[in-house]
C-alpha cells in the first residue's frame, strides 16, 4: 500500500497536467532552445568569441598564433558540448516528469532524439548565416554532449533506484511496475 502511494506521487503530481505544471517542465527547455537558436546566429560566431583569446593571451603572453588558434578551437567545441548537455538535461527533466507514462518511461530516448534533431537543425540554420559555417562535425559534438549528460543522469537514476530498492526491500522499479498493472 505504501509503495502504491509512492508510485502515485511519482507518476502524477496534482499540477502536472495543468498549464503551470507543463510550463515549469517545458519552459526552461524552450528558453534554452531559444538561446541556442540566437547563439547560432552571428552573436556567437568565431569573430565574436575570439574575445576569449585576449584573456588567454594575458595569462600566457608567450603563446603563439598556433596555440591561440588551438585554444579558440577547443573553447568553441567545448561550448558545443556544454550547450547540448544542458539542452539534454532540461529535456530529461521535462520528460522524466511528464504526465504521460510512455514519455516518462522512454525519457532517455526522447531526450536524445530531441537533442540530436535540434543539433542538426541548428547546423542547418547556421548554413544561412554569413558569419557561420555549418558542420556535421559540430552536430556530432553536440550529440555527444547530450549523450554524456543523459548517461550521467541515467546512471544516477539507476543508482538511486537500486539504493531505494535495497532500503524498501522491493525488487522492482515502481514505474515499470505501474506500467505492468495498467
Amino acid at each position: 500500500m505504501v509503495e502504491q502511494e509512492r508510485l502515485n506521487r511519482r507518476t502524477r503530481h496534482p499540477d502536472q497536467t495543468s498549464w503551470r505544471g507543463r510550463l515549469s517542465r517545458y519552459g526552461p527547455l524552450l528558453v534554452w532552445a531559444l538561446l541556442i537558436f540566437i547563439g547560432s546566429g552571428s552573436v556567437l560566431s568565431a569573430e565574436h568569441t575570439s574575445v576569449i583569446l585576449r584573456a588567454f593571451k594575458w595569462f600566457f603572453p608567450s603563446a603563439g598564433p598556433e596555440s591561440l588558434a588551438w585554444f579558440h578551437f577547443l573553447v568553441r567545441k567545448a561550448g558545443h558540448l556544454t550547450e547540448y548537455a544542458i539542452l539534454a538535461t532540461l529535456a530529461a527533466r521535462a520528460f522524466r516528469n511528464s504526465s504521460h507514462l510512455f514519455i516518462k518511461q522512454h525519457w532517455f530516448k526522447f531526450s536524445l532524439l530531441l537533442a540530436v534533431a535540434y543539433a542538426l537543425t541548428d547546423e542547418f540554420h547556421q548554413s544561412f548565416v554569413p558569419s557561420r559555417t555549418a558542420s556535421i562535425h559540430d552536430s556530432l559534438i553536440d550529440s555527444v554532449g547530450a549523450l554524456i549528460a543523459l548517461s550521467v543522469i541515467w546512471l544516477r537514476y539507476r543508482r538511486t533506484n537500486n539504493q531505494r530498492r535495497v532500503r524498501t526491500g522491493s525488487g522492482s522499479d515502481p514505474i515499470k511496475a505501474h506500467a505492468a498493472k495498467s
